[in-house]
């Protein structure tokens, strides 16, 4: 992974207090520090701010940042940026990994400003069956509002400090598909969120001026726009959503690894696929190490089923969200060179979980779906994570994690053999469905043309996506080598007739064995060519699209001059 100088502290990883995600080195509005960039449009907030991502692997100097108040600010700054030749990149909350807001070679000296969506940006209204939204919402303020209005999601990324902007410019996901029996309600999908859309708003390029223009999922020039991987610039959505539902979230913690991703026809009774037969809606956390994963499934429960506990509000593992100081004590030593001590740490990791249901009563859980949905707060273990999406039919499911598992464990003893441990966290492994046009409702309703969950015409009986991430420190030595032959596995085992492998756009991918992000070939080839199988190819259609609404690639990067020419 990406070089540190330094050793990473405490406080840096762990983000163990709220002071920890507070933004760094903020001037206040109004304060300006040095020569602010020419011209800048008047009225508009601006002020000098560092950026750093979520794990720490991009941290920048102080970069300019605005706050406009308005879409048509944002228009504004569009044509300011053009004229004088500046690159503007929204900014949420930071919560993501992938180089996709700035790099980590970004400078101070930049002809780049950061946009900050989150401070005024975050209208929200109720409409018939949907929630019209400016893009700077967080997602704890959404689904708290449809909640108050009776609506909800069937699934939704852990995290709420996310805007709404960030998730759908990279089809953010949960863990959903119908369990058997289960029949899908009217107003939700088992797809991302972007396939929630039902319209959205856009700054583009047209009549020789940047201008805002709505879009209806049923235009053609929509379907580049419902994942767009950070080149586009959305400012207002309406997104299709349903009657709010109760789950059932249940947690176990005694199964063997051995039994639960047991490969097909081996005789195992509680293994992932029955699981996700019986819930629907299920994830598996495998601390590194350890032989016994953190199962939980979520089911719909309309009543409170007698033995569980009813909650009022989200973020219920509070042992996860607020690290021990045993674990972070232990954290500290790895991050400092005692990386033998990793199996020691997967296995406090897991203890910590299992006790901490207990002691905590989480183990069987109801209430209203967010209060079941977001379990990861900004002061849990800081990581970082590679990420993917197996696209299979149901019945291959086991087969899929099976294969997985006995490559990872595999692959991870064999750097132990050699001293080297460069997994410190877990491996989570979800599954959702693909993006159906049809769950939206909208007659024509196009499919999201760079989501990682669009559906293959040539393969009609793939009908979910697996989705992994492994976590680990940045600076586990030999992380980034270890990322690389994981990788390579999943472009080379999931192939054919059985899976195809798409990256996770927020997360981490195309690595070379010093760095994510960085294997040219990936970058130009691999990851495009995942879009271009089947009868109708997406990716070189979704790039026209992009660089026609933004010719002049005000909303770029030196990343995304690569990934998406």
């Amino acid at each position: 992974m990406s070089h540190f100088g330094d050793a990473f502290s405490r406080r840096r990883f762990l983000g163990a207090s709220a002071v920890a995600w507070l933004p760094v080195a903020a001037l206040a509005p109004g304060e300006v520090a040095g020569d602010p960039p020419p011209a800048f449009p008047p009225g508009i907030d601006l002020y000098r701010q560092a950026y750093q991502n979520w794990a720490g692997e991009i941290r920048t100097d102080d970069l300019w940042t605005c706050a406009p108040r308005t879409p048509a600010d944002v228009v504004l700054l569009a044509n300011w940026a053009h004229g004088q030749g500046f690159t503007l990149r929204p900014r949420g909350f930071r919560h993501g990994w992938a180089p996709l807001t700035v790099t980590a070679a970004t400078t101070g000296a930049d002809r780049v400003v950061l946009v900050d969506t989150t401070r005024h940006l975050t209208a929200m209204t109720v409409l018939p069956n949907a929630v019209r939204a400016q893009t700077g919402a967080s997602m704890d303020d959404l689904l708290a509002f449809l909640e108050d209005a009776g609506l909800g999601v069937t699934n939704t990324p852990a995290p709420g400090d996310l805007t709404i902007g960030g998730v759908l410019a990279i089809n953010g996901h949960g863990t959903s598909v119908p369990a058997v029996g289960e029949t899908r309600p009217p107003g939700h999908t088992y797809g991302s969120l972007s396939n929630m859309i039902i319209s959205l708003t856009a700054v583009v390029w047209e009549g020789g001026e940047y201008r805002l223009r709505t879009f209806r999922r049923d235009e053609p020039e929509c379907a580049a726009l419902l994942t767009h991987v950070g080149r586009a610039f959305l400012t207002e959505v309406t997104l299709r959503v349903g009657a709010n539902r109760n789950l059932r979230c249940v947690s176990r913690v005694d199964i063997p690894a051995s039994e639960l991703f047991a490969p097909p026809g081996s005789g195992a009774t509680r293994t992932f696929a029955s699981f996700l037969d019986q819930a629907g809606r299920i994830e598996a956390i495998w601390f590194a190490f350890t032989d016994r994963p953190w199962l939980k499934t979520w089911s719909v429960a309309p009543t409170k089923p007698p033995t569980s506990r009813q909650v009022f509000t989200p973020y219920n593992y509070p042992f996860s969200d607020n690290v021990p100081k045993p674990v972070s004590d232990l954290a500290d030593l790895l991050i400092t060179g005692a990386w033998a001590l990793t199996p020691t740490f997967g296995q406090l990791q897991y203890t910590t979980a299992a006790t901490g249901l207990t002691a905590t009563l989480s183990t069987d859980l109801w209430g209203a779906s967010k209060n079941l949905l977001l379990y990861v707060k900004p002061t849990t273990l800081r990581e970082t994570a590679n990420g993917y999406a197996v696209l299979t039919s149901r019945a291959e499911v086991q087969r899929v994690v099976s294969d997985f598992a006995a490559f990872y464990e595999d692959l991870l003893r064999s750097y132990q053999r050699r001293g080297l441990f460069p997994v410190t966290g877990q491996v989570e492994i979800r599954v959702g469905g693909l993006d159906d046009p049809a769950h939206v409702d909208v007659p024509g309703a196009r499919t999201p043309l760079l989501s990682a969950v669009r559906p293959r015409e040539d393969h009609p009986e793939w009908d979910v996506a697996v989705w992994f991430d492994v976590l680990t420190f940045p600076t586990a030595p030999g992380a980034a080598a270890f990322y690389r032959e994981l990788e390579q596995f999943f472009f080379t085992r999931y192939t054919g007739s059985y899976a195809a492998t798409r990256a996770e756009w927020s997360k981490g991918w195309a690595y070379t064995d010093q760095a994510a992000w960085a294997d040219h070939t990936v970058l130009t080839s691999t990851v495009p060519d995942t879009y271009r199988q089947g009868p109708n190819p997406s990716w070189d259609a979704a790039l026209a699209a992009l660089n026609a609404f933004d010719p002049h690639r005000v909303f770029s990067n030196p990343f995304l001059d690569v990934l998406l020419p």
